[in-house]
């Protein structure tokens, strides 16, 4: 098949939770849903870049290899709920500088491939749960800490009606 042909891929950089984190987020989740994320699809998104063909993956891949940053600690202590797309999700209230940093990294990166970032304000979060009817979570929210040592670019798949991600590509901190 050739490059023109290829089918788009619906692409993201997220930051990707290491299996002790995931399973706290995953805890969480079912303590405030009924209907939690899938553990496994548990992530913080920090750049939606949607439907890419093949020459943008490889633009965004290679710009991004070149950024540096140094490993950080989000502290997820709030819990919140946006109605309109019924969305319960768990957030920071402090964003970290290294996040912030890696955030204008990226956004600077990318744009060199032609992204243009959307226009609302981004909210550091990871959605727990999706088309939730109860915008309330009675529970005590333990402390959960993420050491980020890395960033992903993740591809959004459905497989027999179920979303699922696929990671595309790693960069680790400090390099």
């Amino acid at each position: 098949m050739n490059e023109s042909a290829a089918p788009a891929r619906r692409l993201f950089f997220a930051l990707w939770p290491d299996a002790p984190t995931r399973a706290r987020l995953a805890a969480v989740a079912r303590r405030c849903s009924q209907h939690p994320v899938a553990a496994e699809n548990l992530h913080m998104t920090l750049y939606f870049l949607g439907a890419c063909g093949a020459a943008q993956e490889r633009c965004y891949s290679n710009v991004v290899s070149r950024i540096k940053f140094e490993p950080f600690e989000i502290n997820l202590n709030y819990i919140d709920f946006w109605a309109r797309p019924q969305v319960r999700w768990l957030g920071a209230r402090v964003v970290p500088p290294g996040l912030t940093a890696l955030m204008e990294a990226l956004g600077a990166a990318l744009a060199t491939c032609g992204y243009q970032p959307d226009k609302r304000d981004w909210v550091p979060h990871v959605t727990l749960s999706r088309k939730d009817k109860n915008p309330h979570c009675e529970t005590d929210l333990p402390k959960l800490e993420w050491d980020v040592r890395e960033f992903v670019l993740a591809e959004s798949v459905r497989l027999d009606g179920d979303l699922r991600y696929r990671l595309r590509g790693r960069w680790p901190a400090g390099v």
